[in-house]
């Protein structure tokens, strides 16, 4: 009995750090390090906002690349489609967007519980809640990326861009980007040379990409 007992007390020990590690509270000091920032450096007012997971963060050049726009960046390095809903009151919201581009769902991918219908169900989360607070705002959604380093996920990642393409389809005001097509080679395989050495993160190239697919849905000033 007291072996059983202490089974149980381990295996609920296990799930409540997993649950833990996979709390959206564990980006909480990288908020709090935005909104810092933003109390030094005051942020552009109704800027074409992007959001989303390292792949937005990490696109040190977008304000240069969109000089023609008034763009801000509030991406942060692991972020899945969940934490950027729960953190909405804090990169979205606060800063009255004409715009929204969203990059989120790659990081969700290796979940082993997390298939297309998933990721679905949390980006539509996501919409919903950017709805509830920006009715008519036009939304961008860059579809998930062919990163060479998780191509164990690429057929989920297929279907996932499938159905989100699919959903936005029938709403108003938005976009679905295809860049993951665009990063293909002739064989269909993902062109190496977009990306940085982790196979994961893109160099210049791959953001040129980006860039030029992005860009004519951008709102003017």
């Amino acid at each position: 009995m007291k072996k059983s007992l202490l089974l149980l007390a381990c295996a609920l020990l296990h799930v409540g750090g997993y649950l833990l590690a996979q709390s959206p509270v564990r980006f909480a000091n990288d908020i709090h390090t935005i909104r810092e920032y933003d109390k030094i450096y005051a942020p552009p007012p109704h800027p074409v906002l992007f959001v989303g997971s390292s792949s937005i963060r990490k696109w040190d050049d977008l304000e240069r690349n969109f000089s023609r726009y008034v763009v801000l960046n509030r991406g942060f390095g692991g972020a899945e489609t969940n934490d950027v809903t729960f953190f909405a009151n804090s990169i979205i919201f606060p800063y009255a967007p004409r715009q929204i581009v969203i990059y989120v769902g790659e990081n969700d991918l290796p979940a082993a519980n997390v298939n297309a219908d998933t990721l679905l169900q949390r980006f539509t989360r996501l919409y919903t809640r950017i709805r509830a607070e920006l009715p008519g705002i036009p939304l961008i959604y860059i579809s998930i990326k062919p990163s060479p380093s998780r191509a164990a996920y690429f057929d989920k990642a297929q279907q996932s861009n499938a159905l989100i393409k699919q959903f936005l389809a029938g709403e108003k005001n938005t976009v679905f980007v295809d860049i993951y097509s665009k990063m293909l080679d002739k064989k269909g395989q993902p062109r190496k040379e977009l990306f940085l050495d982790d196979m994961l993160h893109m160099n210049k190239q791959g953001y040129a990409i980006w860039e030029k697919a992005i860009q004519p849905y951008l709102l003017p000033n």
